[in-house]
């Protein structure tokens, strides 16, 4: 897999077909069947904010105030509840155990412990019920948190790619000062209360005036920044830490800083719509 070898791409788009099934009949029959992943597991603040601005986009600043700019671009929030976080990692340890290969994301860096949640990329996470909580975490919460606190990103989101990672002390531990290839990027803690770790800061550097920070997110907390922003992982020297990482950016990855132009204008009721664009089905990695 680290090498790209077009065995493994035939492998995957192969037998693309038989691993969706094997995950819906997984959900079918397993004992994960009474596992919920619905609005419940998100922080009650901003759950009741989120759902009063797609009721009225007029109350969208309830959404906005939530979030905290913790670094120049840098916004950070209680994105999930810490006492129902336990729901959903206890259903990604079932997904782990399920003996149906996932693709982990060798794109970025070697993670053994991740897997691919979007379905443009092989070997993604098929189950139905993640699908169906997955889509719904880009639509009704990424994407209009997102174009409120940048306002650039609007018109440059409708495709979206996801992965699931995990740092552990001694296998997979850091990942290198790098951009991504997104419009914004939303970097979510899935620790548990008291799941205790040692290093892997998110270090973010501001291009401007190249001021440098590590900030650390406590279980439960996102941050979110714009792609270009550059950061990194610090080695994690003790422990585990477990985060989604989830892109927006625009059809055949256009991002807003690779046209020199201001924010498209947006009004409150456009901010709070999904696009009705199809997957062009290329995945950044």
């Amino acid at each position: 897999m680290l090498h790209r070898e077009p065995s493994v791409h035939r492998f995957w788009n192969d037998n693309e077909k038989m691993f969706e099934d094997a995950w819906t009949e997984w959900e079918r029959n397993g004992d994960q069947v009474n596992i919920v992943l619905d609005h419940s597991l998100y922080a009650t603040d901003l759950r009741h904010a989120i759902e009063k601005g797609w009721e009225d986009p007029a109350k969208e600043n309830s959404v906005k105030d939530l979030w905290t700019e913790v670094f120049p671009n840098v916004y950070k929030a209680q994105f999930f509840d810490p006492k129902k976080l336990h729901i959903l990692r206890d259903y990604l340890q079932r997904v782990a155990k399920a003996d149906i290969p996932v693709r982990p994301p060798y794109g970025i860096v070697l993670n053994r412990g991740g897997a691919m949640l979007d379905p443009r990329s092989e070997g993604y996470l098929a189950a139905p019920t993640f699908q169906t909580f997955y889509r719904d975490l880009m639509d009704h919460y990424m994407r209009p948190i997102a174009r409120l606190l940048f306002p650039d990103v609007y018109g440059f989101d409708s495709q979206t790619f996801g992965f699931s990672i995990q740092w552990e002390a001694g296998k997979d531990t850091d990942l290198r000062l790098h951009t991504d290839a997104s419009s914004v990027t939303l970097n979510i803690n899935l620790n548990l209360p008291g799941e205790e770790f040692s290093g892997s800061a998110v270090r973010f550097m501001d291009p401007a005036s190249r001021k440098v920070e590590n900030l650390t997110f406590e279980p439960g907390t996102a941050l979110i920044h714009h792609g270009k922003v550059p950061h990194a992982s610090e080695p994690i020297t003790e422990g585990e830490r477990h985060n989604f990482v989830l892109w927006l950016y625009g059809e055949h990855g256009q991002i807003p800083y690779q046209h020199g132009e201001g924010p498209v204008p947006a009004s409150a009721t456009e901010r709070w719509t999904v696009p009705q664009v199809q997957s062009d089905k290329s995945a950044p990695f």
